[in-house]
């Protein structure tokens, strides 16, 4: 049995047996008719003065709500002065709850309750009371009104509404900031004792949290609390009544909190240097590869851009900032020569995008590291020494002669040998030849300028080494004109003379 139940049934105890507590108290109002009162009073005329006798006016009765004895709950007594004992009067009840749950002994106007009565679903009953004749019937005192008043016990324990609350508030919050508010109702009544008084206590959270004992707000307890150490807590908070003193009812709630992010960790990148290659025949646009610096950071508190501060190679690469992935591309901006440059080294910053001047104490929000850019050796084919050839040639020179030479080198390190050769669907009469070594043109064919002027040729050069590596250049060839050939008439002359023209005559 615990102690709260034993308090009870002492309360009830001593109730029953002091029946006199609950008696009705009542001063007088006019009675039906006037009656003689005590004594008399003279007034100034020497007559005496009537005065007339009052009658009854109900007060309040108090009644223990959840009532556990096995009798019918005594409320109180009903009593006229006109009632002298003899059972010559009826008491009468009526109004809420009479003759089922209050009746009323009609001789002796003892009421009681019939079963046990719950303040939180009736606080109070409202009943009228009269006392008549019960020869007559007709009322000895005017119908009065009364109300039974139902005493609260604290059986009701604090309620929350819900009962798991979700709840955030910003990491490196400082001690004392809000969470949220959570509130627990009592059924019982608040204006009778202390069992509708609410505290609030933490069970589970500390240090972490704290909550104020009369409000129920949840307020950070703990200064520096780190998302990025742990995001999720859970807190238990009890609600106890009777002012949360020992014997109090209570109840419970969970409330989960999230630390939401804030922007307290600079970006760091996880090399101070960073290794990576690059083919020398890769076009311009082509990427390279990826920086990407962390932050423990999410959302738009981790959001980076990166730039090329500092370096040899600010001219020859790009950077851009890959907004899903927050890393940096590496781009080639201008083409590449293995045997011209080998190696590029770059200066790589990343800074945070959005940054709080609350955090400005923990240093500069944004890290470098050094980019180091190799440019392989590709096989590239063989370059000649023009973009295209022009040669001159007379058209009477004799077979075998030379008019002209390409020139083509390989450009890799390996500076493998050159073949040349005619493309022969340039050169479909087979006219002129070339020195597969040293790419001099011959011709293997007389030259007619009146036949062609013009020759457009087609020379291919490739490595020995690795023949499908090519390159081609365009041979113009003008044939110049000589005096080989003798005057014609256009057309045949027929014509004739009289014989007796005149000298001179056309």
């Amino acid at each position: 049995m615990t102690i709260q139940q034993v308090l009870l049934l002492l309360l009830l105890w001593m109730w029953l047996q002091h029946p006199c507590h609950t008696e009705m108290l009542f001063r007088r109002t006019p009675d039906l008719r006037p009656k003689s009162f005590g004594g008399r009073m003279s007034g100034n005329d020497g007559k005496a003065i009537h005065r007339q006798k009052r009658g009854w006016m109900w007060n309040q009765f108090f009644l223990l709500e959840e009532y556990t004895g096995s009798d019918y709950q005594y409320v109180g007594k009903l009593h006229s002065d006109q009632d002298k004992g003899d059972g010559s009067l009826k008491y009468i009840l009526s109004g809420d709850g009479a003759g089922t749950l209050f009746i009323i002994d009609e001789k002796t106007g003892d009421i009681h309750a019939t079963r046990r009565i719950d303040r939180e679903e009736k606080a109070f009953y409202t009943l009228r009371a009269q006392a008549i004749n019960r020869r007559t019937l007709r009322p000895v005192e005017p119908e009065s009104e009364f109300v039974i008043k139902i005493h609260d016990i604290n059986d009701n324990e604090p309620t929350f509404p819900e009962e798991i609350y979700t709840a955030s508030v910003p990491e490196m919050s400082v001690v004392g900031t809000s969470v949220v508010q959570v509130t627990a109702t009592d059924a019982d009544d608040p204006s009778y004792g202390n069992s509708a008084r609410v505290i609030y206590s933490i069970l589970q959270g500390q240090p972490y949290f704290s909550v104020e004992p009369e409000t129920g707000i949840i307020r950070t307890a703990l200064p520096n609390m780190n998302r990025e150490n742990r995001e999720q807590y859970q807190v238990v908070i009890q609600a106890k009544d009777m002012g949360g003193q020992m014997g109090g009812l209570s109840g419970t709630t969970t409330v989960n909190i999230t630390l939401t992010d804030v922007n307290d960790n600079p970006p760091r990148f996880p090399q101070s240097t960073i290794h990576l290659r690059i083919p020398e025949s890769s076009p311009v646009g082509t990427a390279i590869g990826s920086v990407k610096a962390t932050d423990a950071d999410t959302g738009k508190n981790a959001e980076v851009e990166y730039r090329i501060i500092d370096g040899d190679g600010t001219d020859m690469f790009d950077i851009v900032t890959q907004k899903d992935t927050q890393e940096g591309i590496i781009t080639v901006r201008k083409p590449l020569d293995y045997e011209t440059r080998r190696l590029y080294t770059l200066k790589v910053e990343a800074e945070n995008t959005h940054v709080d001047p609350r955090f400005y104490y923990l240093g500069p929000f944004k890290d470098t590291t050094i980019v180091k850019i190799s440019v392989e050796d590709v096989d590239e084919p063989p370059i000649f020494s023009r973009s295209s050839y022009l040669f001159e040639v007379h058209e009477d020179i004799e077979l075998g002669t030379i008019i002209g030479t390409v020139m083509a080198r390989d450009p890799d390190s390996a500076s493998s040998p050159i073949r040349f050769s005619l493309d022969r669907h340039t050169d479909l009469d087979r006219i002129f030849n070339i020195h597969s070594g040293n790419g001099s043109i011959y011709t293997s064919k007389p030259l007619d300028r009146e036949i062609s002027q013009w020759h457009n040729l087609s020379v291919i050069a490739a490595e020995i080494s690795n023949p499908k590596d090519t390159a081609r250049v365009p041979v113009y060839v003008r044939i110049l004109d000589v005096n080989d050939n003798a005057p014609q008439f256009a057309v045949f002359y027929d014509t004739f003379v009289c014989e007796n023209a005149r000298a001179g005559q056309v």
